[in-house]
């Protein structure tokens, strides 16, 4: 298996915190933009993409801030973690994500977080 890099992307979200924060943790805004279909049991999220299910697990949970999660499959150091920033001057809003992908890989999953986000946005009405 070939090591994993984490990286970070942050993009600016006209949105409020508060807002925001249901579509990275609750169900129903999950599948908004994230997944086709999102279902929570005991702190085990199963996500949905084309038939096809990925179970994860929450790991840390901020409220209005911070979630993050670690793909069942994967190692225990590997997670994915979707952060709200606020800017204390100006109060705008970013969403930074933080993930891990083999380094031959990230540019993909960078692609695909920038598609997720775009609907995310679009949701949003942002």
């Amino acid at each position: 298996m070939s090591e994993k890099k984490k990286f970070t992307i942050e993009y600016e979200i006209k949105s409020s915190p508060r807002i925001l924060y249901g579509f990275l943790n609750e169900p129903n805004g999950l599948t908004q933009w994230f997944a086709d279909d999102v279902n929570i049991k005991d702190q085990l999220y199963t996500f949905t993409w084309d038939g096809e299910q990925q179970k994860a697990k929450l790991l840390l949970l901020k409220e209005n801030k911070l979630v993050r999660f670690r793909w069942v499959d994967d190692d225990p150091q590997f997670y994915f973690e979707m952060e709200i920033l606020q800017d204390e001057l100006t109060n705008d809003v970013a969403l930074a994500i933080t993930d891990f992908a083999a380094e031959d890989a990230i540019s993909e999953r960078k692609l695909i977080w920038n598609n997720q986000v775009e609907y995310l946005i679009s949701v949003l009405g942002a």
